[in-house]
Formats: structure tokens, C-alpha cells, sequence
């Protein structure tokens, strides 16, 4: 498996962190009752909690153009030192990110996303040159 491949894993199952942090903490505050129901009435998730929510989001949406990145990469057998350091930078900031948003660290969460999807961006060109 290619080095791309790998941190796209890696990054998949850092998606599953999310999905639990976040699921731990929403029940936290809305209750298990609440929790088990079909929530049929939306409640609004504040706090620390709607961070985490929020995360989550944002991790699947930079998760799925990153994939797409990787994959092109490897299809078009274009991965080289910097698809790799662009895809271990990727996972780097995604990493950071987490907690930077969880905790509401302004402007560095804005300023780690944006390390992250100009990594993203960079494997694209490069696998169109």
C-alpha cells in the first residue's frame, strides 16, 4: 500500500474518533432518553458538544476531497515525496484540528484547516501536471 493509501486510512479511522468524541459528548448533554428516541424534536447542541458536532462535519467534508486527491494521485501513479509529505501534512492538521475546535481555539483552528486543504489542493495540481 502506497503511503497515500495509508494516511487516507489513517485519516478514515480518525473520522471514527470524531464520531465517538462527539457521541459521547451530545449524549452527555442531551441525555440517553434523548439519545435512543428518533428525535423527532431537534435539540441544539451547545458548548463543547456542538463544536464537536461541527468537527465531525468539517472532517467528513475535508476527508472526502483529500480521498479524492489521494486516489487520483495513486491511480495516475503520480505519488512521489511531495504527494507524501502533502498527505502526512493532511493528516497532521486534521489531527491538531480536533482539538483546536473542541476547545474553540481561534484563529489556530482556522489556521489548521487552512494547512490542511492546501495540502489537499497541492496533491491535486501536482496529479494534473
Amino acid at each position: 500500500m502506497t503511503i497515500e493509501l495509508t494516511i487516507l486510512t489513517l485519516a478514515a479511522l480518525w473520522q471514527v474518533v470524531h464520531f465517538v468524541l462527539f457521541s459521547v459528548a451530545a449524549q452527555r448533554q442531551v441525555g440517553w432518553k434523548y439519545a435512543a428516541s428518533p428525535r423527532d424534536e431537534p435539540r441544539e447542541l451547545t458548548g463543547m458538544a456542538g463544536r464537536l458536532k461541527r468537527a465531525k462535519v468539517n472532517h467528513f467534508e475535508a476527508l472526502i476531497l483529500f480521498a479524492i486527491a489521494v486516489l487520483i494521485t495513486v491511480y495516475a501513479d503520480k505519488g512521489d515525496a511531495t504527494s507524501a509529505l502533502c498527505a502526512l501534512t493532511f493528516l497532521g492538521a486534521r489531527v491538531l484540528y480536533l482539538p483546536a475546535y473542541a476547545f474553540g481555539l481561534a484563529p489556530w483552528r482556522s489556521l489548521i484547516w487552512l494547512v490542511g486543504l492546501g495540502a489537499t489542493v497541492t496533491m491535486l495540481v501536482q496529479a494534473l501536471l
